[in-house]
């Protein structure tokens, strides 16, 4: 599990210090703004992918021999660009989506009663391929401030060594002019990789169990 470490982007700070609430995603639910997508299962990815692409890319023609064939990478640059073109003026481009990654608590800090947070992309296969949300950029400090009841209890379980998941759920826009990066798979020969480019809004914590 990676640290995801960098400065917020321009002209909008992003908190990354956030309260870390119960595993029960009706929480997050009852918060987002009116109309957030709820990009957490397969089918709700699915189907924000057939409304912004229609249909998935023929990955077999893109990757031909592999990345040794010399039409490859000009093939994948092609790919790129079309959907691109094909995708301005989506009503899906500008919808608000909310997608989840791994994490989990990695240091206290005594001072705010609060743990950070290492966090990692998550893969989700689909019929269009795997899938892996892009932020933009996130916050450094990435920290998440249990409740009091919790916060003993956790602490506890920490200095023993035990692992604590959580799930970090990430909330903003795609962004239009480099909405959708299609790829391949670096794990798997010739299998397509899908990488939404969101500019994060919003950081919430959940625990995984």
């Amino acid at each position: 599990m990676l640290m995801v470490a960098s400065a917020a982007f321009p002209g909008q700070e992003v908190s990354g210090v956030r309260p870390l609430l119960a595993p029960d995603l009706s929480e997050l639910r009852a918060t987002l703004p009116a109309g957030t997508r709820l990009l957490t299962e397969t089918v709700a990815i699915e189907q924000f992918l057939d409304a912004l692409d229609g249909t998935p890319p023929d990955w077999a023609s893109v990757y031909g021999h592999g990345h040794h064939d010399p039409g490859h990478d000009e093939r994948l640059f092609d790919l790129n660009r079309e959907r691109d073109r094909l995708r301005e003026g989506k009503a899906a481009l500008y919808w608000t989506v909310t997608f989840l990654w791994p994490g989990e608590l990695s240091g206290y800090d005594p001072k705010s009663g609060g743990f950070s947070v290492a966090v990692g992309p998550k893969f989700t296969p689909t019929r269009w391929g795997v899938v892996r949300f892009k932020p933009e950029e996130l916050p450094s400090n990435l920290m998440a401030i249990p409740n009091p009841s919790q916060r003993e209890k956790l602490r506890r379980r920490f200095e023993k060594g035990q692992r604590i998941e959580v799930r970090v759920a990430m909330t903003g826009k795609l962004i239009p002019e480099e909405s959708i990066v299609y790829d391949f798979s670096h794990e798997e020969e010739g299998r397509g990789l899908i990488m939404p480019v969101v500019r994060v809004e919003r950081i919430d914590y959940f625990l995984a169990e």
